[in-house]
């Protein structure tokens, strides 16, 4: 849903002679984000965008287009407009990467179609987990052979956490946390009902979410249930909060793989735009390029 009830997205022709982007944009959230754009939609490749200080009286209005769903996510505000085509987009406010004196900040309007073929700003990691040089995750005092992360660069350090295994931090701030469970942990909380009650605290993190060390299709062979009651259970506890992902990993191996790139993207997704913190901080020691 849109932050502003029955707003409007809109096009208009700039009308400053001088100015080398056409168009301006009025996308309707935070009370109006205004830009000014190089085209009216990013129909072949992305569009690129510049703050816009006031809009213009005299601008000639050319779309103007009821929105589905209008939100910022972290970096980028997501735009679904409420019409059969050219309906899906996303602004992306890009940060320079550090240690570019060049570096500036950018913004992109782009279509899942055009993000594919640029890709701006992003490269798919082979290594490192959203491109961090550098990972401390604190790990919950109570908990019982731990990941390890071998082979990640990651630092991992002891504290309790209110709530989740593993967690990131910037200085005091909690910003992500992950819940690890067995199959028969997993089981026994949802059917106690105690798995409820936590997930009700997670959902109150910045970031959340459950890893189990199984298949999903394990439920189904649990002998103290009737068939299909505890698919149920994950189904009601996943329509209830549904801002924390209960993720089937398969494997203790790839539920440590998830919970270390969970973390990460976590991290920088809900972390400081400023510096990095420093070395006496729990969460990212330093930023890098991608390995």
């Amino acid at each position: 849903m849109s932050d502003e009830a029955g707003a409007c997205f809109l096009v208009a022709r700039n009308p400053d002679p001088d100015s080398s982007l056409p168009y301006l944009l009025r996308i309707p959230v935070e009370g109006g984000v205004l830009l000014k754009a190089r085209d009216r939609w990013p129909t072949t490749t992305r569009v690129y965008c510049h703050p816009l200080e006031q809009w213009p009286q005299d601008a000639e209005i050319i779309e103007q287009v009821a929105v589905r769903v209008c939100q910022r996510r972290g970096a980028a505000i997501d735009l679904v407009l409420d019409r059969g085509k050219n309906n899906r987009s996303q602004v992306v406010f890009t940060k320079p990467h550090v240690g570019r004196a060049s570096g500036r900040p950018m913004i992109f309007w782009q279509t899942a179609r055009t993000a594919q073929r640029a890709r701006p700003g992003q490269r798919v990691p082979t290594r490192r987990a959203s491109g961090l040089a550098e990972l401390t995750i604190t790990i919950d005092t109570r908990e019982r052979y731990p990941y390890k992360f071998a082979g990640r660069l990651v630092e991992c350090r002891r504290a309790a956490l209110p709530i989740g295994d593993y967690g990131v931090h910037h200085g005091d701030q909690l910003l992500a946390v992950v819940e690890r469970k067995s199959l028969e942990d997993f089981t026994k909380s949802m059917v106690d009902g105690s798995l409820n009650y936590a997930m009700a605290e997670l959902a109150a993190q910045p970031a959340a979410a459950v890893a189990v060390e199984e298949r999903y299709g394990k439920l189904l062979d649990d002998k103290h249930t009737q068939p299909g009651w505890l698919l149920e259970l994950v189904a009601r506890l996943q329509v209830r909060y549904p801002a924390v992902p209960i993720v089937f990993a398969d494997s203790r191996k790839l539920a440590e793989e998830y919970t270390y790139r969970y973390l990460a993207a976590a991290f920088v997704h809900h972390g400081p735009d400023d510096s990095p913190p420093g070395p006496s901080s729990p969460g990212v020691a330093k930023r890098g390029r991608d390995g």
